[in-house]
């Protein structure tokens, strides 16, 4: 049979079609396909099986109806007993499907716009698939793209091959972003939804700097100069902690550069924003005292269990080391990871001399001593009664002034308050009502556990219905202050991710992770 015209262009359209969308040419052919099955159905009926093939060098097409052979028939649209099958294929069985070759279709007005839309729909979706396939695996990188419009303060960009989204929250604020500008961003992150792939892009986020320096620092980019942390205040000030692999190479210089020609190749892309580069050091410490420049340091105690740290600086310093509406002890934070505390010399001696005579009167009630052993005791370091009761005996026979009886009665008299204390604290657990399975958690000892029943909680289910917030305390704006709400265990320096895992491990006793997981499972079933 002769291939005709109009079927040859009708290929030629959806080859172009395929360049021009960079799809497959088999899903073209197949939306095709689908298109006119749809267009079929409607002239032999919606329930009947019909398959379309299209021949994608000649445009020819082929229609089938195909039948389900069955013992009984209860739909004769798709269905065919097995006798009468057998009349024209004699090896039919059932569960086999017999074809029988329809004419082609003659579209009408109606059929052709269903088609049409059929095909732009394949197209769209297949599109869409394509550019999530792009862009899943470019999180992380910097990409460039035109600014196309602006939709209420979100910046929407061209990409070239589809559109991303800097969201309000995202910018550099007081950044002017116009219409066709070309810009730069950080691609955070690309979602898959039902109008199609969600691209959001940055220019706040901290790695976006990060790898400016990367594309500007060519030792950063081969490996030399390792970023180990960035903290910013996007459109102000930022902090950037380097390292050098090789000790001939100074890791702040070569990110600085020639007469600053690197950093400031930087600062002029995020908009004039100051930028710190600090050494970075494995001794937290030294890190610490670093990201405070260019404040100088007097004294820093490092409590490493609680992630705190203490800087002591002297009086002329304070303001410098805290910086502008505190984002210089701020950025800092961020930098290493650790709360710091900052306080001049003063202060730090008051504290000191507090907790001194805190400690001592805790030890003279608790231990039934003069002031004389318990100011021995604070001196050597010894901050709780626990520490007393089972550090190694020899810690408190070698204080000056001690012998081994005198240590051994402390530690007796320690072990017998925590005792006494332990039995009073179980007590008052069981008076209110708090469940023995409470007292399986690691996490939690009995001070934790009766004050947990104080707000509430005394059961597993109890603390599986809580969020992390509840027991460490948060802080939020009420009227335009802040104002912050105490935690269950606040007063236990609990942290936040021991306190996420405190309730997962709850949860997971309930059974609850599992009920979840179901949930979801059948949601996208």
């Amino acid at each position: 049979m002769a291939v005709t015209a109009n079927k040859l262009e009708l290929m030629q359209i959806a080859r172009a079609v395929a360049m021009e969308k960079s799809i497959d040419m088999d899903i073209v052919i197949e939306a095709m396909e689908d298109a006119l099955s749809r267009a079929a159905k409607s002239r032999y009926g919606q329930e009947t099986n019909i398959r379309v093939e299209i021949d994608p060098k000649t445009g020819e097409q082929r229609l089938w109806r195909l039948m389900e052979v069955v013992d009984e028939v209860e739909n004769d649209s798709t269905e065919i007993n097995l006798k009468a099958a057998q009349r024209s294929n004699p090896e039919a069985e059932v569960g086999d499907f017999l074809s029988d070759p329809l004419p082609p279709v003659d579209f009408g007005r109606v059929a052709a716009l269903a088609a049409k839309q059929t095909i732009t729909q394949r197209m769209r979706d297949a599109e869409r698939d394509n550019q999530y396939e792009d862009y899943k695996d470019r999180v992380g990188e910097i990409i460039s793209g035109v600014i196309k419009r602006l939709e209420y303060g979100h910046v929407i960009v061209d990409l070239g091959k589809g559109e991303a989204v800097i969201r309000r929250d995202q910018q550099i604020p007081r950044e002017p972003l116009r219409q066709g500008d070309r810009v730069r961003a950080y691609i955070a992150d690309v979602r898959r939804e039902a109008r199609g792939p969600q691209i959001f892009l940055s220019r706040n986020h901290p790695q976006f700097m990060a790898k400016l320096f990367e594309q500007e620092v060519p030792e950063v980019y081969d490996g030399v100069i390792e970023i180990k942390a960035v903290a910013r205040d996007a459109g102000s000030r930022a902090k950037i902690g380097v390292y050098s692999n090789d000790s001939s190479i100074d890791p702040v210089g070569a990110c600085v550069g020639m007469r600053g020609s690197r950093v400031q190749a930087v600062v002029g892309e995020l908009a004039g924003e100051k930028i710190d580069i600090v050494p970075w050091s494995e001794d937290i410490a030294t890190f610490c005292v670093n990201a405070l420049a260019p404040a100088e340091v007097a004294k820093v105690v490092l409590d490493e269990e609680l992630e705190r740290i203490e800087v002591v600086v002297p009086d002329e310093q304070l303001s410098l080391a805290i910086g502008r509406r505190g984002q210089n002890v701020r950025l800092a934070s961020q930098l290493t990871g650790f709360e710091i505390d900052i306080m001049t010399e003063e202060e730090e001696s008051e504290k000191r001399q507090k907790e001194y005579a805190e400690r001592s009167k805790l030890f003279m009630e608790v231990l039934d001593v003069d002031d004389m052993i318990a100011n021995l005791l604070v001196a050597e370091g010894f901050a709780r009664v626990e520490e007393v009761a089972y550090v190694d005996i020899n810690e408190i026979a070698l204080i000056e002034g001690f012998d081994d009886e005198t240590a051994e009665e402390l530690q007796a008299r320690a072990q017998e308050y925590l005792e006494k204390e332990r039995q009073e604290l179980d007590a008052k657990r069981t008076e209110m009502g708090v469940e023995d399975a409470m007292l399986e958690f690691e996490q939690l000892d009995l001070k934790m556990i009766v004050a947990l029943a104080e707000e509430g909680v005394k059961s597993v289910e109890d603390l599986a219905g809580c969020v992390a917030d509840d027991l460490t305390g948060w802080t939020e704006r009420v009227d335009g202050e802040k104002k912050h709400y105490e935690g269950m265990l606040e007063k236990f320096r609990i942290k936040p991710d021991a306190a996420e895992e405190l309730i997962a491990e709850a949860r997971g006793r309930m059974g609850w992770d599992d009920e979840e997981e179901g949930e979801e499972a059948e949601q996208t079933a």
